[in-house]
């Protein structure tokens, strides 16, 4: 590929995304057409959009939460999210800030089994039903959800789409992955949880009378179809273990999540309307033409450009190489969508790490922490969050770019620093 191929490729992306920022337009249709732009040179073809694993779309992450989505739409119709949304509302007392520390729990717990966009596809509902009946935004509750899942997706290797893409390309084992990364996820865990009200304020009041209202519910009334929830929660067992488990059944999470939703579709006998009800089709086709924008970069070498540049300014010190891919990852992930540029990423890091003897495995940490935690910078820099973006949208409740940006700016500063601090102490400090 030409300089000018690569100068065409930048600016349709950079282009695609001002006009996405702005809000003014439709975000699908603006990366659909981004995605065609690149055609006309052309700058990529069908095989490599459609079968090339580096440059087309990730076929994975589209049928994982295509899979998972079907799932949500069919436990949704047992009333389990008005149950669990009863709940939570009467053991946090009705409290705004109980409950949304109450959901991170749960999403950084279910984050530790499942991959954030499920766990977000599963809180989302239940968080839209806590809110109805508090009559307060969702919006925020939706937004520290999915920066919650994204911190936590870096805890686990089946914790997020580019924790499962970088630690397959290096190797890495289960135990091994969350010995190293958990107290770092942990860390700024916690610091997140100490900056809620800062973040929001003046949110966390509601009216008493609402309040009242829910602690008068009878949670176990909500349940509309006992049968079909047992069902749903074993095809949940057998689907969490597979992610779980998936790299020794030989049997990639997509293939699972569809596995799963396929059972459910079968065994539930419900109607298409029902059962597609909580896919967001925009948010795939979204996806998909980001997956064509990003491929467009790979193929014609600014990706790759970018990365090298950043390895020779390195010149083989351990440290500074460290501190490249963590800042990089931090920047370059959050803009392009953080699962492309982990695909991108990986065989450089490999390539890169053979150059660092004696602090290999740390460039992985570096690259680990950098993409999954940088992606809480945009609504478009994680799968998760472009999800609940999505969700939100579509309840009624849109968040704007700006809107997620400026609090997810705090929080990936706040998880920058500490990834700093953490990768120094653990791995140099000492050595």
């Amino acid at each position: 590929m030409s300089l000018f191929h690569a100068i065409y490729a930048s600016t349709v992306f950079l282009v695609a995304y001002a006009l996405i920022t702005t809000d003014r337009f439709n975000k699908t249709m603006v990366a659909l057409a981004g995605a065609t732009a690149m055609f006309f040179l052309p700058i990529i073809n069908s095989d490599e959009v459609f079968y090339a694993r580096d440059t087309g779309v990730n076929w994975d992450v589209l049928f994982l939460l295509l899979g998972m989505m079907i799932i949500v739409s069919v436990v949704r119709q047992t009333g389990a999210f008005e149950y669990v949304a009863i709940w939570s509302a009467k053991r946090a007392k009705g409290s705004p800030l109980r409950i949304m520390i109450l959901f991170m729990l749960v999403t950084a717990l279910g984050t530790a089994v499942l991959d954030n966009v499920t766990t977000v596809l599963l809180i989302a509902p239940v968080t839209l039903l806590v809110c109805d009946r508090l009559d307060v935004n969702p919006a925020p509750f939706l937004i520290v959800e999915a920066l919650t899942a994204n911190i936590a997706g870096a805890a686990t290797l089946v914790g997020d789409p580019t924790s499962i893409i970088i630690g397959t390309g290096a190797h890495l084992s289960f135990i091994t992955f969350t010995a190293n990364m958990g107290p770092a996820v942990l860390l700024v865990l916690v610091a997140f949880t100490a900056m809620l009200p800062r973040m929001f304020p003046g949110f966390f009041v509601v009216d008493p009378e609402r309040v009242a209202d829910v602690m008068a519910l009878d949670e176990s009334e909500a349940i509309r179809d006992r049968r079909l929830l047992l069902q749903c929660g074993v095809v949940l067992l057998a689907v969490f273990a597979g992610f779980v488990m998936h790299q020794a059944i030989h049997m990639e999470p997509s293939l699972v999540a569809m596995a799963g939703a396929g059972i459910l579709i079968l065994i539930s006998g419900l109607d298409r309307e029902f059962y597609l009800a909580s896919v967001e089709w925009e948010t795939l086709l979204f996806f998909a033409g980001l997956f064509v924008m990003v491929g467009a970069l790979v193929r014609t070498g600014v990706i790759n450009n970018l990365a090298q540049q950043a390895s020779h300014l390195a010149r083989g010190d351990a440290w500074t190489a460290t501190l490249l891919i963590l800042t990089v990852s931090f920047t370059l992930g959050s803009v392009i969508n953080n699962v492309p540029y982990a695909a991108a990423m990986t065989p450089i890091v490999s390539q890169f790490a053979t150059s660092i003897p004696g602090h290999s495995g740390v460039l992985w940490w570096a690259l680990l922490l950098g993409t999954v935690l940088g992606g809480n910078l945009t609504p478009i820099g994680a799968s998760a969050n472009v999800v609940a973006v999505g969700i939100a949208q579509r309840a009624g409740h849109p968040i704007s770019f700006w809107d997620f940006t400026r609090r997810g700016a705090v929080v990936t500063l706040v998880s920058f620093i500490l990834s700093v601090g953490y990768l120094w102490l653990r791995y140099f400090a000492w050595s």
